[in-house]
């Protein structure tokens, strides 16, 4: 079992930039990747970033370099620092984590925190 809180939204001006927090609990040492998705009202849920157990990140092409996923360890903590915020980034981001054991994986999702971008 997993949980995982989500911290660091809000509302930001178009430009600006946040950093958003995932802190990872419970059965930790199975977590294989983290990472993070969004999801506006009226649309699907999107994937924005990930970064595995060894380090290796990918995003989402759309967000054209503009987010950065970062991890640290120690703290159980997976981070994504958002600069030159647009409108459209606006959405409710979620945490995601990807667990492995002897006999089975499972994802765990964090409940979401709200980014807003707006004047």
């Amino acid at each position: 079992q997993v949980q995982l809180v989500e911290s660091g939204g809000g509302l930001v001006q178009p430009g600006g930039s946040l950093r958003l927090s995932c802190a990872a609990s419970g059965v930790i040492f199975t977590i294989s990747a983290m990472g993070w998705y969004r999801q506006a009202p009226g649309k699907e849920r999107e994937f924005v970033a990930t970064i595995t157990r060894g380090g290796s990140t990918n995003y989402a092409g759309s967000l054209k370099g503009r987010f950065t996923i970062s991890r640290d360890g120690a703290k159980n903590t997976v981070y994504l620092r958002m600069n030159s915020l647009k409108p459209e980034d606006t959405a409710v981001y979620y945490c995601h984590a990807a667990t492995w054991t002897a006999t089975a994986g499972y994802d765990y999702w964090g409940q979401g925190t709200q980014v807003t971008v707006s004047s």
